[in-house]
């Protein structure tokens, strides 16, 4: 089974699983602009302090979140790599062509590494304590203003939950295919780069024509069941705004103020 954790959702009966989804999505965007708004140690080790306290209220093992930014640890080391190699500042240790080692270079790595990590944590909290359901009601919710431009609500907060639903399920069939193409004898990882590409193609056609057959099956589904596009529905379930809820926003506009006196 595919290790990414982002999109999955971990029963429980947290303080965090009884929030608002409205509550949490606010909170996580504001949390994540808070990250590229701070500039100093002190500042993102206070982030850090948060992080960590937002995790432990989830009631979802550590080693879970470990997993889940496991598969982007790559792309996020090349992103520092990249920050610490052409960002020039104060005291430069090297110096070669294009390339400089500064200590701000360095500095800016550390805090480009810890901004993704803590983006990507905070990204899995949410997804691990709300249904994709309440998902997408909170999506709904929080766009219905702009039903009065005519925008398609209810195809965005659709679309949106399906895709975030269907990311755990297409890993694990890429895992799959991986798995099935090994045990005929491919090697991934190994050649030139034009090999290790053409060892891709038996992955990519597979998934590509499991995708179209799953995207027809859903729309028949949806069909079936009288799903139409720009009608007014009534809803079953109605999500509804709690003083615990407020307090979290509270909370956050909190932690934002503290962050910038930290700056």
């Amino acid at each position: 089974m595919n290790k990414l954790i982002l999109g999955r959702y971990f029963p429980g009966g947290s303080w965090l699983h009884r929030l608002d989804a409205r509550a949490k999505m606010i909170s996580v965007i504001l949390l994540i602009v808070m990250l590229f708004i701070a500039d100093s140690w002190q500042a993102y080790l206070f982030l850090w302090l948060i992080t960590f306290s937002i995790m432990h209220l989830s009631q979802v093992p550590f080693r879970t979140y470990v997993r889940g930014v496991r598969p982007m640890i790559w792309l996020i080391l090349f992103t520092v790599v990249l920050q610490v190699l052409f960002t020039s500042g104060s005291n430069v240790y090297v110096t070669m062509g294009p390339i400089t080692i500064s200590e701000y270079g360095l500095i800016n790595g550390i805090f480009t590494f810890s901004r993704f990590v803590m983006m990507v944590f905070l990204s899995t909290v949410l997804t691990l304590t709300t249904k994709p359901i309440d998902l997408t009601d909170g999506i709904n919710k929080l766009l219905s203003p702009l039903r009065f431009v005519k925008v398609p609500i209810d195809d965005i907060s659709i679309m949106l939950s399906i895709s975030l639903r269907f990311i755990p399920n297409l890993l694990d069939e890429t895992q799959k295919v991986m798995d099935a193409q090994r045990a005929r004898g491919t090697v991934f990882g190994e050649g030139s780069l034009f090999q290790q590409m053409k060892t891709l193609v038996p992955i990519f056609l597979p998934l590509f024509v499991s995708s179209i057959n799953r995207a027809e099956d859903m729309a028949n589904m949806m069909d079936v069941k009288g799903y139409r596009s720009g009608i007014k529905r009534s809803t079953f379930r109605r999500i509804n705004w709690k003083k615990q809820d407020s307090w979290c926003l509270c909370s956050v506009l909190f932690i934002g103020i503290v962050t910038l006196l930290l700056n």
